[in-house]
């Protein structure tokens, strides 16, 4: 397994500033689409979220960081409080984000300068060459002649921006474009040809989801803490396993709706879930400790029901009693109290000490192998036919029907129709028949297959001509 920047070639532009000057905002503005969560609160964005875009025409990595925060709330005993660990673990990812970067772009608020400002800027200094200041907020000229006051801080020249309304974002694009080099940026390298695997690690607060997303990376890009809710944005990582490439979408924590008590939490979960419209696979993240809670239920029927490959990973598998048949013993409970997902692969695994997570990455691979299959409508009615003589379809009065042909229309997520005589006398317990014979002669055993039922051709014209 190694570790791969996803369009290693493009230039790496990165937004930074204290909190809530408006980086999210002007991630989402050059991104052209919502990406990072916006909110007034201070100190939302935490884990750098990146994302490749198109500036003045030409692609780049966007990344966009968490706020510079010098604030530190003190415990009673005078020690750092929980928060005050998360503050510095966020700068430190800001910071290996601007060694990294081939562009900074300095973003400061319309006003006088605060003390985190003044700050902000001295560490940069090192990084001058690289450096490109921005004032947002300054929508109609709000505030530019204070704005002005900057140059005597030493830079050659500030734009003044809004990022929520768009003023003068255009001239700040080009200005980014002019200070990159291209000249390395190979065809094909602005991400839209990407087939990586793309898999959302998904599952409960706290049950190791950004452990394992960073082992699997082999980088500290998602912020690991103990205090639930650490992650909120949707953090993307590389890597390459056996030839395959896979792209990672790290997620923020799901809870039960009445327990998401604010706005931030409200878009984390959102975002979360929205991811699995973005995967081919979920990796859904189980605290082996604690087992199958109903909301892991919601998270994998979501899943399943948008066809997604998944695969349940009891994680700290580690801390479990290791007495021997405890893996069946958890396992046939899971099977027990989650009939549904019989289909779907368990794994016990350690994101902390990296047990079974080569058992994980080639069940995924199958599992993508499965997702995009085409079967033959030949070779699928073939099998059909065995199938409707080794169990025909009911014979009463009220449940006779005709299976007359089928075919696959769709892989990843995988479909199938079946035209049949009589809609309404299909039961459910044929189709599950039928959905279990596709899953186990034509190679679907690890993933979900929908079956949908039509009326054929043939007999709605024999309909319409009586």
């Amino acid at each position: 397994m190694t570790t791969t920047q996803e369009n290693r070639n493009l230039p790496l532009v990165a937004l930074v500033g204290r909190p809530n000057v408006g980086k999210s905002t002007l991630f989402n503005r050059l991104l052209r689409q919502r990406r990072s969560i916006t909110d007034p609160t201070p100190g939302v964005t935490r884990d750098p979220v990146g994302a490749s875009a198109f500036i003045a025409g030409k692609p780049v990595r966007l990344v966009d960081t968490g706020g510079f925060k010098l604030d530190r709330k003190k415990d009673d005993g005078g020690a750092e409080s929980i928060d005050d660990e998360l503050d510095d673990l966020v700068l430190g990812r800001t910071r290996e984000t601007i060694r990294q970067a081939d562009l900074i772009v300095l973003i400061l608020e319309a006003g006088e300068l605060t003390l985190e400002d003044e700050e902000f800027i001295t560490f940069l200094r090192p990084y001058r060459d690289r450096l490109l200041t921005a004032v947002n907020k300054t929508e109609g000229g709000r505030r530019q002649d204070e704005a002005w006051n900057l140059l005597s801080l030493g830079f050659d020249k500030v734009y003044m921006i809004s990022a929520e309304h768009g003023d003068n974002v255009a001239e700040l694009e080009a200005a980014i474009a002019g200070r990159l080099d291209f000249s390395s940026v190979g065809i094909g390298d602005d991400g839209g040809a990407d087939r990586s695997i793309r898999v959302a690690i998904l599952g409960k607060p706290n049950t190791g989801k950004s452990t394992l997303s960073n082992r699997l990376t082999g980088t500290a890009d998602s912020i690991v803490s103990a205090k639930p809710g650490t992650t909120r944005d949707v953090v993307e990582g590389s890597f390459d396993y056996r030839g395959k490439k896979f792209r990672l979408l790290d997620t923020a924590g799901i809870r039960r709706r009445a327990k998401v008590s604010d706005n931030v939490e409200y878009y984390s979960v959102n975002r979360a879930i929205k991811s699995i419209e973005d995967a081919d696979l979920v990796f859904l993240l189980i605290d082996a400790e604690e087992g199958l809670s109903d909301q892991d239920k919601k998270i994998a029927a979501l899943a399943h029901d948008r066809g997604r490959g998944i695969v349940l990973v009891l994680n700290k598998w580690d801390l479990m009693p290791q007495i021997k048949n405890t893996f069946n013993a958890v396992q046939d409970r899971i099977r027990f109290f989650f009939g549904q997902m019989e289909f779907a692969p368990i794994i016990a695994l350690s994101a902390e000490t990296g047990f079974g997570v080569e058992e994980l990455l080639n069940t995924a691979i199958r599992m993508y192998g499965q997702l995009c299959t085409r079967v033959e409508t030949a070779r699928l009615n073939q099998a059909l036919e065995q199938w409707l003589e080794e169990s025909p379809p009911p014979s009463g009065p009220q449940t006779r029907f005709k299976i007359r042909y089928a075919v696959q229309v769709s892989d990843n997520p995988v479909k199938f129709v079946f035209f049949v005589s009589r809609l309404r006398a299909v039961v459910p317990s044929y189709l599950a028949y039928l959905r279990n014979r596709v899953r186990k002669d034509l190679g679907f055993s690890l993933i979900p297959v929908e079956i949908e039922i039509r009326s054929s051709r043939k007999d709605d014209a024999s309909k319409k001509h009586k």
